[in-house]
């Protein structure tokens, strides 16, 4: 195990009906101006809208609305929050929603005290300075909620790319109410499953050896959010699978499924990235194509481990080309596409899909990728080979 050091400084408040505990939870850290930032209207129809705007009007706490933030979140929506916030001389910025919510929070939050452009930590610069983050979760996937990530599209580049706040960019409060995720559509619910299940693997499969409790921390997670899944697509209102995949997909990228490891690969995702960037499907149905097919390119360095995958989380003993295909069933299943056919994407468009410059050449940890390697990863992603 590498040595490592774990700082969290999330407080997380989950369960049913703790969204109102917001406006307290700011009056606390003495804030009194906020910009609320939320997507596209879900959280009017949910419920959580009042429950969020009734929490602040009874602390008193002051407050500008910024909606309209979309899947695959933009920059031009980033730009405009900065602008809001620095007008309202906001003191805090409000993530009510998603993933795209909470990340488009955390960039408007480093915007603000910034003089320069904000795109500069999405092009390799860290921010030292940021407006403090909370977050309210409506959809669980990507687990911004408890770490300092964001990943913003830059429109007109078409540039899908990430920002590493680390603490500062970290929400110092998040409330978690798995019941306000009884009404999504399957599809968020299975391509943010997926999309958990690839944060874990992209530590699961970095290259390291002979790691016990990391491991099986990951492989339990795996487990937990598939069974969930597979109930939730039975019954949408089943609590208790709804709290288990909020909690797992939130632990799924914490940092705590990196301990000991390392840094984690990352090319699935950036060459997803790409996917979504050209074609604005969901991540997670983005992430369903391109990691099997990774993990097949890969097999040279990772086959003892995809084995082992599937002895603990399939209960299988077979051979590493079996469990993946077995990987891919899994998603085929809840009715994710596997292959960039059934995303609508042609073969024909693989070359422009690995120049695109959300990916970073070389990219990948446990196996350095290059152009021709992502070329090949794609054509594996196709169904050509």
């Amino acid at each position: 195990m590498k040595d490592f050091i774990f700082h969290s400084p999330t407080k997380i408040i989950f369960g049913r009906g703790r969204n109102r505990e917001i406006g307290r939870e700011l009056a606390k850290d003495g804030i009194s101006r906020v910009l609320m930032v939320y997507g596209m209207g879900s959280i009017k129809r949910n419920g959580v809208y009042d429950e969020v705007t009734g929490s602040l009007k009874e602390s008193g706490i002051e407050f500008r609305e910024l909606s309209g933030i979309k899947p695959n979140p933009v920059l031009s929506k980033v730009y405009e929050g900065i602008k809001m916030g620095k007008e309202m001389d906001a003191q805090a910025v409000l993530g009510v929603g998603g993933g795209s919510v909470i990340d488009s929070a955390k960039a408007i939050a480093a915007g603000i005290p910034y003089d320069g452009d904000v795109w500069d930590f999405y092009s390799g610069k860290n921010p030292e300075k940021s407006l403090p983050i909370y977050a309210i979760l409506t959809i669980s996937a990507t687990g911004s909620e408890m770490n300092g990530n964001s990943v913003i599209t830059k429109e007109e580049t078409m540039e899908k790319r990430g920002m590493h706040g680390g603490v500062i960019s970290t929400p110092r409060v998040s409330i978690i109410d798995p019941s306000v995720q009884f009404s999504l559509p399957k599809e968020q619910t299975v391509y943010g499953a997926i999309d958990a299940i690839t944060h874990v693997a992209e530590f699961y499969f970095n290259g390291s050896k002979e790691l016990n409790f990391p491991d099986r921390l990951c492989e339990s997670l795996i487990r937990t959010i598939m069974d969930s899944v597979d109930i939730l697509l039975k019954n949408p209102e089943d609590y208790h699978a709804r709290a288990e995949l909020a909690w797992s997909a939130t632990m799924a990228l914490n940092g705590m499924t990196a301990v000991g490891r390392g840094r984690g690969d990352w090319a699935s995702h950036q060459i997803e990235h790409a996917l979504s960037a050209l074609y604005d499907i969901a991540h997670g149905a983005g992430l369903a194509i391109v990691l099997p097919a990774w993990l097949e390119y890969t097999m040279d360095v990772n086959e003892d481990k995809i084995i082992q995958l599937g002895e603990r989380v399939f209960g299988v003993k077979e051979r590493a080309p079996k469990v993946i295909e077995m990987l891919r069933e899994t998603y085929r299943k809840w009715g994710a596409p596997v292959y960039l056919s059934d995303a609508g994407i042609p073969a024909s468009d693989i070359e422009k899909i690995a120049e695109n410059k959300s990916i970073r050449y070389p990219t990948g940890y446990a196996k350095k990728l290059y152009k021709e390697d992502v070329v090949e990863i794609l054509r594996i992603a196709s169904g050509e080979r």
